[in-house]
Formats: C-alpha cells, sequence, structure tokens
C-alpha cells in the first residue's frame, strides 16, 4: 500500500525532526539512547535531557501484556509509537523488532504506520525466530531493508534505518569468522538503504574497534553493567550506545522485590528512592495526551 504524499505542517515538523536525528550520528561524541517502552519513561528520558528516544521492544511488548520476539501486533506496537513520539518534543525511532511482517511488501506497510505515527527512524533486525536458521538468509533480510527503505522514500521523510545484526547476540557461527560474518551483512545491509548498523551482544574493545574500522556507517552498541563506559566506546568510534531493555527490567525488578518484600516481611524498604508523587504527577500533566506536534 502506498500512501498518497501530501505537504502538511507535520510532515515538515516530522522531516526536520528526521534531519535532526541523522545529524546526532555525526557529532564528536556518541548519540545515548536510554530506551523507553512508555510515554511516562519517555517523558523522564527527556527530562534527564535525552536528545533522541528510542524504543525498546522489549519494554514495549511487556508494557503490553506480550512477550517480545515478533509476539506483539504490529497496531498495538504502532498505537504505542504514536503515543510516544506526541508525548515528546525530541525525534522518536522506534525500535519494530523483525518488521512486524513475513514479507517486504508486510514491512514496506509497517514502515508506513511508523511513519504515520510521527516515528524518524526504526531499528530493524536480522533474527529469524521460528525460522530454519536463528538469522534470516543475507538476501532475504537485504530486501527487507530495501522495502523499508523505499516506503520511507515515498513518504519524502528520511527515516533513519538503523540494521541490527544478531551474530554476536545469538552466537551465531564459527566464533573465530563471527566478525567477518557480520560485516559480510554489514556491507549487504547499507547497500540494501540501512544509514547504520547496530550490533547487540558485544562490547570488548578489540571487536567493537573492528566493527568500527569494517562498518561504512554509524555504529550502534547495546551497553550495561560491565560494559566500557561511554567515554571509551565513543572513543573507539561508536556512533550510537543504547541501553536497550534494561532500564524496564530494573523497573520491574523493583515491582517485583517491593511486592516481595511486603507480602513476606510486611516492610516497604524497596520503595526507597521512589520518585516523587508530585513531581511525576506535574510531568505527565504538563502537556495534554497526543499535544506535541508531528
Amino acid at each position: 500500500m502506498t500512501i498518497p504524499y501530501a505537504e502538511t505542517d507535520s510532515s515538515t515538523v516530522q522531516r526536520d525532526r528526521s534531519l535532526l536525528f541523522r545529524s546526532l550520528h555525526d557529532g564528536a561524541g556518541a548519540l545515548l539512547l536510554p530506551n523507553a517502552w512508555d510515554v511516562a519513561s519517555a517523558r523522564l528520558i527527556e527530562e534527564a535531557g535525552a536528545a533522541a528516544i528510542a524504543t525498546t521492544s522489549a519494554g514495549v511488548a511487556w508494557s503490553l501484556g506480550a512477550a517480545d520476539g515478533d509476539r506483539l501486533d504490529r497496531d498495538r506496537a504502532l498505537a504505542l509509537i504514536a503515543r510516544v513520539v506526541a508525548a515528546v518534543d525530541v525525534p522518536v525511532t522506534a525500535d519494530i523488532e523483525s518488521g512486524y511482517a513475513d514479507s517486504p511488501g508486510g514491512v514496506a506497510e509497517t514502515i508506513e504506520g511508523v511513519l504515520a505515527a510521527g516515528a524518524v527512524g526504526v531499528n530493524l533486525e536480522d533474527a529469524h525466530r521460528g525460522g530454519a536458521s536463528p538469522l534470516r538468509p543475507i538476501g532475504e533480510q537485504a530486501d527487507r531493508i530495501a522495502a523499508a527503505r523505499q516506503a520511507a522514500d515515498a513518504a519524502r521523510i528520511p527515516l533513519f534505518v538503523n540494521a541490527r545484526i544478531d551474530t554476536h547476540l545469538l552466537a551465531v557461527g564459527d566464533p573465530a569468522v563471527r566478525v567477518q560474518d557480520t560485516l559480510t551483512r554489514a556491507r549487504a545491509y547499507i547497500a540494501a538503504g540501512a544509514d547504520g548498523i547496530f550490533v547487540p551482544g558485544v562490547t570488548d574493545p578489540v571487536t567493537v574497534s573492528e566493527l568500527v574500522e569494517g562498518v561504512a556507517g554509524p555504529l550502534n552498541v547495546l551497553a550495561g553493567p560491565g560494559a566500557p563506559t561511554v567515554a571509551t566506546l565513543a572513543g573507539l568510534g561508536v556512533a550510537r550506545i543504547s541501553l536497550g531493555s534494561s532500564i524496564a527490567q530494573a523497573a520491574y525488578a523493583v515491582a517485583r522485590s517491593a511486592a516481595r518484600e511486603l507480602l513476606a516481611t510486611g516492610t516497604y524498604e524497596s520503595l526507597t528512592g521512589a520518585l516523587d508523587y508530585g513531581r511525576l504527577n506535574t510531568l505527565l500533566g504538563s502537556r495534554p495526551e497526543g499535544g506535541s506536534a508531528r
């Protein structure tokens, strides 16, 4: 399905945000993305000073009562993206897992929905859950990326397509050639229209340096406890650092700890350090739902 293009104020805002988001990959330091999973987390991340908001597909799925891994239906995912976009004034990039579709045409329809929601970037992964192998064949994934690129071009929005490669995260293939396998995929995905490459599951400086050297575009890595500091990763040439689902996981850990403590001991210490009710309520009440221009 091709959506007829018509210039509107919202499309101009979206195009400007898209160009801004692209420029954030070209600075002296890395673009830092503490991933959000709902409106409240997105507003808090924006308030903390983030230059852009990235959603986490796992956190989004969990918040909507689904498991991660291509199990959330497209319409519910797109509705959440639209709500996040409407809630913040910074660019939003959406993690859309494998594109919520089986075919390149279906991926294109998902991209049309992402653009209609107002987002300016996507993560599109090559993991193939339920497939004959852990990853989609390179050519098949390249076709899906090309379909995403074409859909964005048809809408005249310079969508930032971040191609996620799961060779390291899923430990696919021979470890001795895993970096080269990753770079082979990266070359094919960039040729198909990807703007950047996301390689979760690797943070050791030697491997990161090899990937930075070999990827002809901005490299995104997934960080967390035990990973090198932002300064170290940026110094290696990493352009984008994400936290993925880890903030959502930490938040849910507090929910579990507080519940267990109350039920087991009748105490409440797990709630120490909670955000002030009034501050959080004021933050969420400072803008009517859907009040941000797209």
